[in-house]
Order: structure tokens, then C-alpha cells, then sequence
């Protein structure tokens, strides 16, 4: 790595942490905020409207990731992300001053869109990596993404003692700082030798999935990494609620295990990829990461004791291992030309993960934890999520013998 790229690496990871950070630092203030927006309503109105909330912030990252990778493959990966920065600002803002509750969805529906700019930075990342570099930056990329995860809900929970509009502030501050950031010391890394034109058929989720799809053995990677996704977000969706069911954990204690399992999740991917990846080689590397979120998985559906499950938890981390090398094989399947389009895919994925697996998982949790469930099963979702992952390993296995013969 030579010194001139160490300030846009710093400011791409600082523009990653600041998504994860995005997503987290509402979590805290959340119900006050809702409750104060929405005078009388119940904590359990409050409630759905989070869920609202959340999922209109998913489903506008769904549709822009695409977009503003493919528009920076042709209009350069600095403009773009300094315009959805510039976004999250006002995002932020709106966030912050909102008195009505169709303010703050349209603060949401700015938040996933400028949430984006993942797909941006990772082409980014891509741009300005040799082959070989390519899964341990996005391994420091998932870092960067662990360390906002944690940070997120701290901040936001710390700030929100000034009340519930506060983190919002000094989240609009730092990303201001940061798009001044981008514009001062980020150089532009597309050139003319890999710059794309601009066409709706990619931009759009459906065409950018076609499109990534026609390249050999995409399309299977794509349904590899989809199914992952999925598996893996049960943590976050289901977590605060099984382990109240399960082992009675007051909401401190929930907060340590999310917290211990970002700062896994943030030191595994930043540490943990490129050494793996150097002894075993990128594709025993994710063979190896999804048969141990599959352990995880099977002993998170288990585990009988809370202090237990704790302990367990930098186990339940390493499944993330898998990421960084099955996204630098699909890169480096594309080609230079086609980084944003597939990093646009790649965020699409991970939003598509956020929309089906909050909805689906707690339904199962509610079926097998209502009185009249057919057997009172509260882990269910974490067994079916090891499922999904294992016929996701078995797909990844089968497409490279298909690529070694």
C-alpha cells in the first residue's frame, strides 16, 4: 500500500461507519422520539411505526444502491458520494427537528438513500485495490461497518440523555465533517480506461441484477451471498426479543452482547481476513465462514444457559469471515468496468436482507412462542437461518467444481 492512499481509504471507512452509525444511533431514542411526535400514542403504536420506519428506510437503500453505483461508474465515485453525504446531512437534520410523523418518514426516505453510498464506497474500495488486496479492504470495510454498529446505539444512547433529538445533531456535525473530508483530500478513481456509461437497465435494482447475473457464475454468487445475508441478519432482528423470552436478560444485558458482538464482528473482519486468506485462499475462506456461522447458529438454537450464550458470542461472530473473500471473487468476476453496478447489487442484497428477515423471523418467533404454537420452540428462526446458510454452502461448493473443471 503506498502513502497516497491512505486518507481516501481513511475517509471511505469513516463514510461505512458512518452508515452502520446511521442505522444505530436512533435505536436508543427511538420510542421517546415517536412518543413525542405522536402525543397520546401507546408504546405499542410507537412501535409499528418504528417497524414503518425502519422498513421504508431499507426499501429506498434497495432501490438507490444500484443507482448511485452505476452513476458513479460513469460520473466518478467522488461527486456521488458527496452528494448522498451531503444527503445524510439534511437526513440528519429533518431527523433532529421533525414534529410531525410525515417529516420523519420523509427524513427515512432521504436516510436510505443516502445509506447508498455503501455500494459507492465499496466500488471505491474496489477501484483502488489490486486483486489480491481486494478481501481483506472489504474485511477493513466490514470493519468499519462492526465499529458503527457498535457506535451507533452507544452514541445515540449517551447524547440522548439532552433528550431525543440530540444524537441527530451530532450525527448532521460528523457527517458534515466528513463530506468536507471528501472534497478536500478524496482523489477521483475512475479513469477513462473503466469508466461506464449511465443506463436505466443497470441503475434499476431488476437490471443491475441482470446484468451482474450474465457474468460467469454470478448469478449463483448473487443467490450465495442473498441467502447469507439473510441468515446472518436474524441476530438483529430477532436477538433483543428470544433472549427476553429465553434467559430473561434485562435491556443492559442486551446491549453488552450487541456490543461485544460488533466489536467481534469489527475486529474479525479487520484483522482476521487477509491472514485467513493467505493460509487457506479466498474460497476455503467462505467455505470456512459459513460452516462456522452454521455452528453458530445450530448452538445459539441450543444453548441453555445466558452466561453461556455470552461467552459464545465472539463464536457466533466469526461466520463473517465469509463476506470480504466471496465479495472479492464476485469483483474481480466484473471486471474494472462494472465495480459500482455490482457494488450497487451487493447493498441491494443487504437491504433485500433487511426487509425479508425482520418480517419473517418474527413471525416464526411468534408462532412457536404464542400459547397455541404447535411446541414451544422460541429458536426457530436461528435454526431456520442455519438452514439458509447451509443450502447457501452448498451452492457456493457446487458452483466452483463447475468452475474448476
Amino acid at each position: 500500500m503506498t502513502r497516497k492512499i491512505d486518507k481516501p481509504i481513511a475517509i471511505i471507512l469513516m463514510t461505512m461507519l458512518l452508515d452502520a452509525m446511521g442505522v444505530g444511533i436512533m435505536i436508543p431514542v427511538l420510542p421517546d422520539l415517536l412518543v413525542s411526535v405522536l402525543p397520546g400514542s401507546t408504546i405499542a403504536e410507537a412501535t409499528l411505526w418504528g417497524g414503518i420506519l425502519a422498513t421504508i428506510f431499507a426499501v429506498m437503500q434497495f432501490l438507490f444502491s444500484p443507482l448511485l453505483g452505476v452513476a458513479s461508474d460513469q460520473y466518478g465515485r467522488k461527486p456521488v458520494l458527496m452528494i448522498a453525504l451531503s444527503v445524510m446531512v439534511i437526513y440528519y437534520l429533518i431527523m433532529a427537528v421533525a414534529q410531525t410523523m410525515w417529516l420523519l418518514i420523509l427524513g427515512r426516505i432521504l436516510g436510505g438513500m443516502s445509506a447508498a453510498t455503501h455500494a459507492t464506497a465499496s466500488a471505491y474500495m474496489a477501484d483502488i485495490s489490486e486483486p489480491h488486496e481486494k478481501a481483506a479492504r472489504f474485511g477493513l470495510l466490514g470493519a468499519a461497518f462492526g465499529i458503527g454498529f457498535v457506535l451507533g446505539p452507544v452514541i445515540g444512547g449517551l447524547l440522548g440523555e439532552w433528550g431525543p433529538r440530540a444524537p441527530f445533531y451530532a450525527a448532521a456535525i460528523i457527517a458534515a465533517i466528513n463530506t468536507l473530508c471528501c472534497w478536500i483530500w478524496l482523489p477521483e478513481s475512475v479513469t477513462d480506461a473503466i469508466r461506464q456509461k449511465f443506463t436505466w437497465t443497470r441503475a434499476n435494482p431488476l437490471g443491475a441484477f441482470v446484468t451482474i447475473s450474465k457474468f460467469d457464475g454470478l448469478g449463483r454468487l448473487i443467490l450465495v451471498l442473498g441467502l447469507f445475508l439473510i441468515g446472518v441478519s436474524v441476530y438483529a432482528a430477532i436477538w433483543p426479543f428470544f433472549t427476553v423470552e429465553r434467559f430473561d436478560w434485562s435491556p443492559g444485558m442486551i446491549g453488552v452482547s450487541l456490543t461485544l458482538y460488533g466489536v467481534c464482528f469489527a475486529v474479525i473482519q479487520g484483522t482476521f481476513v487477509k491472514p485467513a486468506i493467505h493460509y487457506f485462499g479466498e474460497r476455503r475462506v467462505v467455505v470456512l465462514g459459513f460452516i462456522a456461522e452454521i455452528f453458530a447458529l445450530l448452538v445459539v438454537t441450543l444453548i441453555p444457559y445466558g452466561w453461556l450464550m455470552l461467552a459464545f458470542t465472539p463464536m457466533a461472530a466469526l461466520g463473517v469471515i465469509a463476506q470480504p473473500p466471496l465479495q472479492a471473487i464476485m469483483s474481480k468476476a466484473v471486471g474494472d468496468q462494472n465495480q459500482g453496478t455490482l457494488q450497487g447489487v451487493i447493498a441491494s442484497l443487504n437491504a433485500i436482507a433487511m426487509i425479508i428477515t425482520p418480517i419473517s423471523m418474527s413471525w416464526l418467533f411468534y408462532r412457536f412462542t404464542t400459547p397455541d404454537a404447535p411446541f414451544y420452540f422460541p429458536s426457530a428462526p436461528f435454526l431456520v437461518s442455519a438452514l439458509l446458510v447451509a443450502i447457501a454452502l452448498a451452492l457456493f461448493t457446487r458452483s466452483q467444481r463447475k468452475k474448476d473443471r
